[in-house]
């Protein structure tokens, strides 16, 4: 069973393409128009094993959140997608992540009921031309439309590129925990039989 999505979205914001294989290695070609943004996708398909693609275009000469929460839009629904039922999951992930002084940690759950709790207090400031607050933005984006329960914590850390960087390395280590086979599960992993 190959677990694939294809997602294509289109708005007078922005133009995205998505392409996800869950059992992957790794493999990436990202290009949003936001360098900064790119990179930390980048840490989601290395560090998490999933082959990506991810093409967009957006209204970037007014600032870049539209662009950055659509892609988590788009690529929570590829990772919806590529899960199906659910079938034989894990369900849940977890990664703790080190990047020099910083550690963070993510912990979810692909229940179908999203909720995201956010403590990782970053100041209102960019890094190069990116702005800090879309990294939440994204995560919001990307918990509603995947339909998981995350909460994201950051235990420490001064520098701002090494907390994000720490986060969303943490975020692909706990969505390659959930979406792996579970061979002990018959079925949904679920008492009610059911995950929505």
């Amino acid at each position: 069973m190959t677990r694939t999505a294809s997602i294509d979205r289109s708005t007078k914001e922005t133009s995205i393409q998505i392409k996800l294989t869950l059992d992957g290695s790794g493999q990436h070609e990202i290009a949003t128009g936001v360098a900064f943004f790119d990179h930390m996708l980048t840490q989601i398909a290395r560090h998490g094993f999933f082959d990506l693609t991810i093409q967009a275009q957006g209204d970037l000469e007014v600032d870049a959140h539209h662009t950055v929460e659509d892609v988590g839009i788009c690529l929570g629904e590829a990772f919806r997608q590529a899960l199906g039922d659910k079938a034989g999951i894990r369900r849940y992930g977890r990664g703790t992540m080190p990047m020099h002084e910083a550690l963070a940690s993510v912990v979810l759950d692909f229940s179908g009921r999203p909720f995201l709790v956010w403590h990782v207090d970053l100041p209102k400031a960019q890094l190069g031309t990116f702005d800090l607050e879309l990294v939440q933005e994204f995560f919001t984006a990307f918990c509603n439309h995947s339909g998981a329960n995350l909460h994201v914590n950051l235990a420490y850390g001064d520098n701002l590129h090494h907390i994000v960087e720490a986060v969303f390395k943490a975020l692909a280590r706990a969505l390659d925990e959930a979406t792996q086979f579970e061979p002990r599960v018959q079925g949904v992993l679920s008492s009610k039989g059911a995950l929505a």
